[in-house]
């Protein structure tokens, strides 16, 4: 029988991915392990491989569809095998399922009505009853319960235009209508019982209006919240919704650090080494008090605190479209050049977009430093699943007292705001953290006792 080429999952939390290019096309040898298509994930760009040696056909899917992971996209044919042998709704080609603006039954055929496990754990604790949750897919996604309990709690709430209760469409179909600011609503689909396609979008859409009218005399550009914004805007509600924040702020003197920074640059540099940053440093500082209060390199799963053996610290990354957090594998274990050089690779990689998966996974704690744009004080949001975050803002020179005699002087003053889940870290257990960091930042030789 041929061999099922399904869309894997990548990550925990992952519901779909959309397919940013077929890199073999329908009857290409292909061996296993070789990279077939390339597909998106709201974090990163992943090679998906061929599952197997031998022919590639079937293919359900086209470059653009947002797809369910576990959904089978193509087939494999092995030796001695031939499109007669695929399944009924793969036998159909491709090209001629895409000129017929609809992609075969597929849904219907491989892939069982079921319910995501985030869906799942979310109606459990809602107390929903799955039953009557209606599909926007294939299967019952998060979005799908959280529209339910959201209709659920209005009174004689019905679907409006834009709900995934009312029109059946594909994900990609309802991808493309978000940004191109269709109404499912206006198309009349022509999928299996009236779903709405990718194509039938494409074909029915009006044209698109730069500046839309808004409320009054006011007009405003539309941009829709999709992609990476909208990752980011759900897993920061969730964190604000789910996360008890405490914070708490300190004040460090760096004029030991940047006198540190400036012997290490001249043996990095003789050495050919990676330029040290102040946020290298700073891994390597949080690292080693990570290492001393554990509390802070947790996270709480149900009702089990982990205590991570190893610091895997993230450093929030700035892109054009959003956030990500490239991590820093066992920074407590590596020098500081190899911090350095690591930080300086994922942060190069960060901005092509050449980031791969377990860069951005596994992280224990983070750090946010938005110190180079002038900013002096930030709160951050933790980063779930971690107990706590580190906001970093500019060194900034200013008079302070500097011992017991009341004398001032001028010093490179920084700023630290630790973000923590008060379920795992206690504000004294938070506190003796923070006083770690400024005496390794004030007395960097403290990281050799």
């Amino acid at each position: 029988m041929p061999v099922p080429f399904i869309m894997p999952k990548f990550d925990m939390d992952q519901e779909d991915a959309t397919i940013a290019s077929w890199e073999k096309k329908e009857g290409d040898f292909v061996k296993a392990e070789e990279t077939v298509l390339i597909v998106e994930t709201s974090k990163v760009a992943i090679d998906v491989p061929a599952p197997a040696t031998g022919t590639l056909a079937g293919i359900l899917f086209r470059q653009g569809d947002t797809v369910p992971v576990t959904t089978v996209i193509a087939y494999i044919l092995k030796e001695g095998e031939s499109a007669a042998d695929l399944p009924k709704q793969a036998a159909i080609p491709h090209e001629t399922a895409s000129a017929n603006a609809t992609v075969p039954e597929q849904a219907a055929a491989t892939v069982v009505p079921a319910v995501t496990p985030i869906a799942a754990r979310l109606a459990k604790e809602k107390g929903v009853d799955l039953s009557k949750v209606p599909a926007s897919g294939e299967r019952i996604t998060r979005e799908d319960v959280e529209q339910y309990l959201t209709a659920s709690t209005v009174p004689n709430a019905k679907p409006g235009p834009n709900s995934r209760m009312a029109i059946p469409a594909t994900p990609a179909a309802r991808r493309l209508a978000r940004e191109t600011g269709v109404s499912l609503e206006s198309i009349q689909g022509s999928g299996p019982r009236g779903r709405v396609q990718a194509a039938d979008v494409s074909s029915g859409k009006p044209a698109r209006r730069a500046v839309t009218p808004t409320r009054g005399d006011r007009t405003a550009q539309v941009v829709p919240l999709a992609g990476m914004r909208k990752k980011i805007a759900e897993r920061m509600t969730a964190s604000f919704h789910d996360i008890p924040h405490i914070s708490l702020m300190v004040e460090a003197d760096a004029g030991a650090l940047e006198d540190a920074r400036v012997v290490l640059n001249e043996m990095a540099e003789a050495e050919g080494g990676a330029k040290i940053s102040l946020t290298a440093l700073l891994v390597k500082i949080v690292a080693w008090a990570l290492e001393r209060n554990p509390y802070l390199n947790a996270s709480l799963d149900d009702d089990q605190i982990q205590l991570w053996q190893d610091a895997n610290i993230g450093v929030a990354t700035a892109l054009p479209d959003g956030l990500i957090v490239p991590v820093i594998k066992r920074a407590n274990r590596q020098t500081i050049c190899e911090i350095a050089a690591a930080l300086a690779d994922l942060s190069g990689r960060a901005r092509d977009g050449k980031l791969t998966l377990p860069d951005v996974q596994g992280g224990t704690f983070t750090i946010s430093n938005l110190g180079m744009y002038g900013i002096h004080q930030f709160r951050a949001v933790i980063n779930p699943p971690e107990s706590a975050i580190l906001a970093v803002g500019a060194v900034v020179r200013k008079p302070v007292v500097i011992n017991e005699q009341d004398e001032i002087a001028v010093r490179p003053m920084l700023t630290l705001t630790l973000a923590a889940d008060h379920r795992v870290i206690d504000g004294a257990v938070a506190a003796r953290f923070l006083a770690d960091l400024v005496q390794a930042i004030e007395a960097p030789a403290s990281l050799l006792y």
